[in-house]
């Protein structure tokens, strides 16, 4: 598991490492590991030797940062200029340090460069780039390296102009290749549209890790995790004991949405699913192994129900997400289900409950349920949803964003555009569902069934054109890959 901080909390362990080394020696840590990674990026197109580095300098420690790093690569034989965007304000030392190493400054964009480093600004502004960095970030698509290409650009940290907290892209910003960053990650480096700034993300490890207090902001699942909360069956098991696992979705005008959701659910670790809709023929004919009944008071005993997608929002509709609702198991609401919960109508039914409650709006549904769009800080609109209906939110997107009531936070990472196809989140609803009856936690079930649903995602998208199908039949080999 990885883990994402606010830039305040990762300040004050700066702060108390600080008083802990030798002045200055915290930013050396760091000017080295960037160095290093630049050197790296250097070998594979040419070496270090007589390569052009071009440093675009602000003012405070990411452009010390920036400084110290390119004084290293002067001193193994690299050209290395910097442009000072502030020069009445540029970190002194580190200035010194490059021209002591055979470094020199420029006042405009050369016209070759092998290698960027972005050390405008750091964790600790706000709002996007401004002039003159707007134009010079502008101006970085004209450069050309040894082979005739762009160079890559590396950025200290983050890239300049990005929300550090938040992900958020509010204006101008610079879009790196690789992005290395000290201590920790920050949100922006794995939310929102600021990840996609960062490229290839690189943690140099400084010493933070102890001094850091208090829990993270974001946390962000990797296969290990994912194979260790997913439930597995014992030699003892049967399918009662794996979880029985209720989809009331589809209905006879949307059949699809009913078997797509019921392939999710299969593809889970639960051992019988119930169906319950007028799809149910439907669903028969597609997945024999599925008990169907035409209404959810018929279904019998289950360990979790997914409601909602395809559904309707009619007079059977609403009954049978009361019917849903007034269960003591947890329960998925997708898609129609959370359409209905819009109006109000249904405010007593959700008050009444005390059992997990997870819903998965993508952004539109986002919006017609909480009043307002997420906006550009997604994990905060997350939250604030999750507190409101006392229960897991899972907010869809290229980044899906899992949060509880309680404020905790999970980012998926596996996701693409590939799955923004009619009837994925079908699928992603059942998944989810068949965890939760397999026993799985709410926040870990939502996580892990986001997790799955975007490898399957990926797989399937080798093969060409993507579609819901495609995803549910993808599920299968990628969880034989991540649990074998």
């Amino acid at each position: 598991m990885r883990q994402a901080w606010r830039v305040s909390d990762v300040r004050s362990a700066e702060r108390e490492l600080k008083s802990k080394l030798p002045e200055g020696a915290l930013m050396q840590r760091a000017a080295a590991g960037l160095a290093r990674r630049c050197v790296l990026l250097l070998e594979d197109s040419g070496g270090v030797y007589g390569a052009r580095v071009l440093l675009l300098i602000g003012s405070g420690d990411n452009g010390g940062d920036a400084l110290y790093a390119g004084a290293a690569l002067a001193r193994r034989g690299a050209q290395v200029r910097a442009l000072l965007l502030k020069p009445d304000r540029v970190h002194l030392a580190g200035l010194a340090a490059l021209r002591q190493a055979g470094g020199f400054t420029v006042d405009e964009l050369p016209r070759r460069a092998d290698l960027v480093l972005d050390g405008i600004v750091g964790i600790g502004a706000t709002g996007g780039l401004r002039e003159p960095a707007i134009t010079l970030v502008a101006g970085l698509s004209g450069l050309r390296g040894r082979d005739g290409e762009r160079p890559p650009v590396v950025a200290v940290d983050v890239p300049s102009g990005v929300a550090v907290d938040t992900g958020d892209v509010p204006g101008e910003a610079v879009t790196a290749d690789v992005t290395v960053t000290f201590g920790c990650l920050k949100a922006a480096h794995v939310v929102g549209p600021a990840a996609a700034r960062c490229g290839q993300v690189e943690l140099i490890d400084i010493g933070l890790g102890p001094v850091l207090r208090g829990d993270p902001a974001l946390r962000v699942p990797d296969a290990g995790d994912i194979a260790g909360w997913w439930p597995r069956t014992g030699p003892y098991s049967d399918k009662y004991s794996r979880g029985v696992v209720g989809i009331a979705t589809g209905s006879a005008t949307y059949p699809g949405a009913a078997i797509l959701s019921v392939g999710g659910a299969l593809a889970g670790p639960t051992g019988m699913i119930r169906y319950a809709g007028s799809a149910d023929q439907d669903v028969v004919r597609a997945h024999p192994s599925v008990v169907a009944v035409g209404k959810v008071a018929d279904a019998g005993r289950v360990q979790a129900w997914v409601c909602g997608s395809g559904l309707g929002t009619g007079d059977e509709s609403r009954t049978a997400l009361r019917s849903v609702l007034a269960t003591s198991v947890p329960v998925v609401l997708d898609a129609d289900a959370i359409t209905m919960l819009v109006d109000g109508q249904h405010a007593e039914d959700l008050r009444r409950r005390d059992a997990p409650l997870v819903i998965t709006p993508h952004d539109g549904e986002f919006r017609r349920l909480a009043g307002e769009a997420p906006g550009p800080d997604r994990v905060g609109a997350a939250c604030k949803l999750a507190a409101w209906i006392n229960g897991v939110v899972l907010l869809k997107g290229d980044r899906t964003i899992v949060a509880t009531p309680a404020g905790e936070v999970w980012v998926n990472a596996t996701g693409s555009s590939v799955l923004a196809t009619a009837g994925s989140g079908d699928v992603l609803a059942g998944l989810l569902g068949s965890l939760l009856a397999g026993g799985l936690a709410a926040d870990r079930a939502a996580i892990a069934a986001a997790y799955v649903h975007g490898l399957a995602g990926r797989r399937a998208a080798a093969d060409g054109p993507v579609t819901s199908p495609h995803v549910a039949g993808a599920l299968r080999p990628v969880l034989a890959d991540l649990l074998a």
